[in-house]
């Protein structure tokens, strides 16, 4: 019976495994059974035959053949590609012995520990010995350097078995023992590989003996991998001998070794290919997003720019109606793509820094300044275009006004002169008698004194006229026709006066003559001459007419006072929209200053985790978000006093556009601060960053940020540095300066700063390495072809690179060969395509 021997392997890396054989009761029962040791023998014979067979040479008896020692060096050169020093030659004992010995010193020269195995046990031919120091060499050359996702060795192995079985039914692979036993775990492995070679469909998974047997006998004929196990002996072993089944398997996955390779490789370009592809659309969408926004300001500012006057006070309202649809529908939309413009610009510099890719450059006039330049030019050119639209609806208020005014006084003289012409052009004094004449005198004296009282109405008319014309009223026309009637009619009722009075002063002299010779005639006509009298007398009561207009001015004055009340009641409603506004005015305008400075200290003074700090910063966007109502109700009484022509509010000192700005400013900052958070997580998850580590960078950054606006100075920057441990002379603190400030403004941000103190340790991917796979794909050739693009890689990451990979200009290539050298340094930035 063999005898107990516990077997330590020790590697340098750290890894030790630890077979033995008493784990328990079940296992102790098995190595006392001959059916293990007769797997072991079996498929350690043949997996030292695979590699004794390349130096032209095998061994029948794995116990009897290594006795002498000379095979046994043979085989580590093999396996290992190293030479062992020369052998003894002899055959006697001690000569045996000390090749055994070169054997097991070069053994634990590649840092394996050898427990219980001698080389005398060897010599003498103990198979138990012999077998354990076959399993010692093939765990340290066949299966420690088996490593997938971290693990290594034994669990290596069996987590890929696991990975590359896992899409195939009835496969479950948990052991190298019992999960081998029906077959199809062999068989799925080698499909997986070579799916040309088994139709794996058709297995039945109640067929052992034929799945096993199939397998066996396709990866020797297909794969080169020697029949090392019994399909018989592990059907009839309750728990086959996990040794055999590691042994066979490690050679399945030696034999795929350069698929693996070839997959690694592939996956690393994948990686990489990705993360480009994934810049290249956040690039796209960033010139997209920058080229609408910046058509849009294009095409918005000469609106703005324009002021050309509308005639009339309903187009001007028109206008003003159409810049409040600019303010409320228009513009916020526009605020918010250029914040989120921002944000995306930064964080794809943040992700193109991380994957050591060169930062993005967009094209020329769409720089996130150049942007910011064309938004300050469209702020400047709306601010002036509101104050141009109260400033002429000022204007045409005044001019309705005046205009009214204007028709008001001219509907009045016209009035009054109507009918005045034609009782001037009267000849009534032809037919008239001497005292009749002096009563048309007295008369006409009246309507003169009359005529003067309207020349400052006249003169009033003219001067609102000449007013409207100045201020450019749209209906100056009709006006200035109006006004010249006017004034023709009053020359021509001053030109009429004149002449009557002159006709009449003519007939009373005249009449006077003939009165002279009727005197006598009048003397002896008293009674007549008395009744003529009478009847004058009545005629003079006529001038009464002048005391009625006077009556008529009388009854204006209810319909002025009138007027002031409703005037006096439309300035208590404006002065209802002032206090109005001026109480949400001091509320909201508070409230925006009290949110700002709440997010100025979220940057200096959080603590907690960035996680922490993100769900904080995201419950004070949601106040932000849910307190926009209040806004849009302030923007509506805002409305109301615009339409109202109310342009002061003595009530308040925020202005609507004060408060628009404000809001402006939170949403921006807000979402700025939330990005800057999401960026340090990126950063740091991307760098290994703990957040300790993270905590102190902000605790630095806090101090020396003396004018606390979010960024160091320069002098600030280098007393960090200095204060860090860091021997800054000029030159290394302007090389530096060129990493955290290339656009050399002066000022270091938060995130620059974080990037510098993380650049050294961050574990990216590199050109050379995305060389050196695509190199694996093309089996070491300077290019690659595009056939093989094409078979390596998923179809749009093939086709990507075939679009963009330049030609190969070396000696030897075919036509179509690729310059994936030239390709993977543009990637990085160290070359240009």
């Amino acid at each position: 019976m063999m005898t107990l021997v516990e077997t330590t392997v020790h590697y340098d890396n750290g890894y030790e495994d630890v077979y033995m054989m008493q784990e328990d009761e079940w296992d102790r029962d098995l190595l006392l059974d001959p059916a293990w040791e007769k797997q072991q023998r079996k498929t350690f014979t043949a997996w030292c035959n695979s590699h004794l067979r390349k130096a032209g040479t095998q061994i029948e008896n794995i116990e009897e053949d290594f006795r002498n020692g000379l095979k046994l060096m043979l085989l580590l050169e093999v396996i290992s590609g190293e030479r062992l020093p020369k052998p003894d030659r002899g055959k006697m004992r001690f000569h045996k012995i000390a090749n055994v010995n070169k054997a097991l010193d070069f053994i634990t020269s590649k840092g394996v520990k050898l427990v219980s195995i001698g080389a005398e046990e060897i010599v003498d031919g103990n198979v138990k010995m012999t077998l354990g120091m076959i399993w010692t060499i093939i765990l340290r050359f066949a299966i420690q350097d088996i490593s997938v996702e971290e693990t290594s060795a034994k669990e290596g192995l069996l987590l890929w078995c696991q990975r590359k079985t896992a899409p195939y039914r009835n496969v479950n692979v948990q052991n190298f023992h019992v999960s081998w036993k029906d077959g199809l775990a062999f068989c799925a492995l080698i499909h997986r590989h070579r799916p040309d070679l088994i139709d794996y469909s058709k297995l039945n998974k109640d067929d052992h003996l034929g799945n096993l047997n199939l397998a066996f006998d396709i990866a020797e004929k297909h794969l080169d991998i020697p029949k090392m196990l019994d399909a018989e002996d592990i059907i009839n072993t309750p728990k086959p001998d996990e040794r055999a089944i590691m042994t066979y398997v490690s050679c399945f996955y030696h034999a795929f070794a350069g698929a693996e390779q070839a997959e690694t490789a592939a996956n690393r370009i994948c990686k990489v290919l990705g993360v480009n592809q994934e810049n290249e659309k956040l690039m796209e969408e960033y010139e997209r997003l920058a080229s609408e926004l910046l058509e849009w300001i294009r095409r918005t500012t000469p609106w703005l720019e324009n002021r050309t006057p509308e005639k009339t006070m309903a187009e001007m309202q028109r206008k003003l109606e159409d810049f409040r649809d600019y303010r409320r529908m228009h513009k916020p939309p526009k605020v918010q793509e250029k914040c989120q413009l921002e944000i995306s610009f930064n964080t794809l510099q943040t992700k193109l820094r991380i994957s050591n890719r060169p930062s993005f450059m967009p094209s020329e006039g769409k720089m996130v300044s150049d942007i910011a330049s064309a938004w300050q030019g469209l702020e400047q050119a709306e601010k002036g275009y509101e104050e141009w639209l109260l400033t002429e609806i000022r204007r045409l208020e005044r001019l309705d006004h005046l205009a009214e005014k204007f028709r008001q006084k001219a509907t009045t003289h016209e009035t009054w002169a109507s009918g005045k012409e034609l009782i001037l052009s009267q000849k009534d004094y032809e037919t008239a008698t001497l005292t009749e004449i002096r009563a048309l005198l007295r008369k006409h004296e009246a309507f003169e004194s009359d005529l003067a009282a309207h020349q400052d109405r006249v003169e009033q008319i003219a001067a609102i006229a000449q007013e409207l014309n100045e201020l450019d009223y749209y209906d100056v026309a009709a006006v200035n026709r109006r006004c010249q009637s006017i004034c023709d009619l009053w020359d021509q009722l001053g030109t009429l006066t004149q002449k009557r009075r002159e006709a009449l002063e003519r007939t009373e002299k005249l009449l006077e003559t003939i009165d002279q010779l009727f005197l006598e005639f009048s003397k002896r006509s008293a009674p007549f001459n008395n009744w003529m009298e009478g009847a004058m007398e009545d005629l003079q009561d006529m001038f009464i007419v002048h005391a009625i207009e006077e009556v008529q001015v009388k009854k204006l004055v209810p319909q002025r006072d009138g007027a002031l009340q409703e005037e006096m009641a439309r300035q208590h409603a404006h002065e209802r929209l002032r206090r109005q506004f001026a109480a949400q005015a001091n509320l909201i305008g508070p409230w925006i200053q009290a949110r700002m400075e709440e997010i100025g200290r979220f940057s200096l003074e959080l603590g907690g985790t960035l996680e922490d700090q993100m769900t904080q910063l995201k419950q004070c966007e949601h106040v932000i978000v849910t307190y926009k109502p209040n806004v849009d109700k302030l923007e509506g009484d805002h409305q109301l006093i615009q339409e109202s022509l109310v342009f002061d509010n003595k009530h308040t000192n925020y202005t609507m556009e004060h408060i628009r700005v404000g809001w402006e400013l939170l949403l921006t900052t807000i979402a700025r601060t939330i990005n800057e958070i999401e960026t340090q997580i990126l950063t740091r998850d991307a760098k290994g960053i703990s957040q300790q580590q993270m905590s102190e960078f902000r605790s630095s950054f806090n101090h020396f940020d003396r004018k606390k606006n979010g960024a160091m100075d320069t002098d600030d920057f280098r007393a960090c540095l200095i204060s860090m441990g860091y021997d800054l002379g000029e030159v290394e603190f302007a090389r530096i300066m060129m990493l955290v400030d290339p656009s050399t403004t002066g000022m270091v941000s938060f995130q620059s700063f974080i990037d510098f103190m993380t650049r050294e340790t961050a574990d990216t991917d590199t050109a050379e390495q995305v060389v050196a796979s695509f190199r694996i794909l093309a089996t070491d050739k300077p290019y690659i072809l595009v056939d093989e693009l094409r078979r390596e890689l998923p179809p749009d990451q093939a086709e990507y690179c075939i679009m963009r990979m330049p030609p190969f200009k070396g000696p030897g290539a075919p036509p179509g060969a690729l310059d994936y050298t030239a390709f993977s340094t543009a990637l990085y930035g160290e070359s240009d395509l």
